[in-house]
């Protein structure tokens, strides 16, 4: 059911807050929905300051004719959502609503996607432009409310993913898609390592796939497209029909894989990368691209592990490390640093949040 908000502006109250606090050098710390608090470092300073961005809600402009919608950070990712679907459109990259809880800016923030994500695309890949208030004090709009107007885009993509550490996130645009016509979940009993070559090979024969994940021995697929489409890949394909609930459960974190008590690592390698070799459980999402991993190894020997296949492993389970998020390299770090300071050149946002050194 649909929540109601009261929609407001309240970008001015935001900006004043930014300028005390740029006068009196205040860290300040971000909130939205607080449903990503757990990931990333504690805001690491004293005397530090919360600025709330709940208050500043509600959809600025939406014509599901030009399929852009643009939206106060502080709008809930679900009634935004709700809002589209009353359209037939949707945001294809599928962030996790968390109870209602999430909001659109924290969404640009943390830039999670859901299992649509390999097909569809990324948070980042749908922004095309952002309200953002930096750490001169300063309401700057990069990007455009149209998908030809790229001016800025790269900017405004840079906020994806930042958690809080650039700027504060006052308003973003985003591209939405139609809904598919047609969705089938289907299920087929195989272990992992048999799902990995599947994929693979399905990967370059059109199987219109929206969702591919292994879980407790069966292989779940999404079909999405046109009625002919999914009709012959589920005729091909084979295995049980069911009633896709399994897959907003995925996006949501809420599959009994997740209830395990082991603390829980994402990690992201290339597909065709092996299972990783260490104790506990794995689950594998976006076709093997994602795999989450509970498990009670050291976090220096699951970050080994995951380098050895190529790829990179963040921590979502408070206090099992201090670098929750893969260490950077020295030259890497530095370019952080950089930009960092051209941003917010008296690290006024969540400092210490993403990396100690930034």
């Amino acid at each position: 059911m649909r929540r109601e908000f009261e929609p407001a502006d309240r970008s001015e109250a935001l900006l004043e807050t930014v300028r005390e606090a740029f006068v009196s050098r205040t860290p300040l710390a971000i909130r939205g929905g607080d449903t990503k608090a757990f990931l990333g470092r504690p805001v690491d300073a004293r005397g530090v300051r919360q600025i709330d961005t709940r208050g500043h809600c509600g959809i600025v402009s939406y014509d599901p004719t030009e399929l852009v919608v643009t939206a106060r950070a502080g709008t809930p990712l679900s009634e935004l959502e709700a809002v589209l679907d009353e359209a037939g459109q949707m945001l294809a990259c599928e962030s996790p609503t968390f109870d209602g809880r999430a909001t659109v800016g924290g969404m640009i923030a943390s830039a999670l996607s859901g299992p649509r994500r390999p097909w569809a695309g990324s948070v980042r890949d749908f922004v095309l432009g952002c309200g953002v208030i930096t750490g001169h004090a300063k309401h700057l709009r990069f990007g455009g409310q149209v998908m030809k107007n790229v001016a800025g885009y790269d900017v405004s993509r840079l906020l994806a993913g930042s958690f809080g550490c650039l700027g504060l996130i006052t308003e973003v645009s985003l591209k939405v898609l139609p809904k598919p016509r047609a969705t089938l979940d289907l299920a087929l009993e195989m272990p992992a390592a048999e799902a990995l070559r599947k994929l693979a090979d399905w990967r370059g024969e059109g199987v219109p796939l929206a969702g591919a994940c292994h879980a407790d021995g069966m292989l779940r697929l999404r079909l999405e497209g046109g009625e002919g489409s999914v009709r012959a890949a589920r005729e091909r394909l084979g295995g049980a029909v069911f009633d896709g609930a399994f897959w907003p459960a995925l996006r949501a974190l809420r599959l009994p894989f997740f209830a395990r008590p082991e603390p829980l690592w994402r990690l992201s390698v290339p597909a065709s990368a092996a299972l990783v070799e260490l104790p506990g459980a794995v689950l594998l999402d976006w076709g093997g691209m994602q795999r989450w991993l509970k498990t009670d190894a050291p976090a220096s020997e699951v970050r080994e592990a995951v380098r050895a296949l190529g790829g990179h492993a963040t921590c979502f389970t408070p206090g099992v490390t201090d670098e929750p998020f893969e260490p950077l390299p020295a030259a890497l770090m530095r370019l952080h640093q950089q930009l960092k300071k051209q941003i917010d050149p008296r690290g006024l946002f969540n400092p210490g949040h993403l990396y100690a050194a930034l």
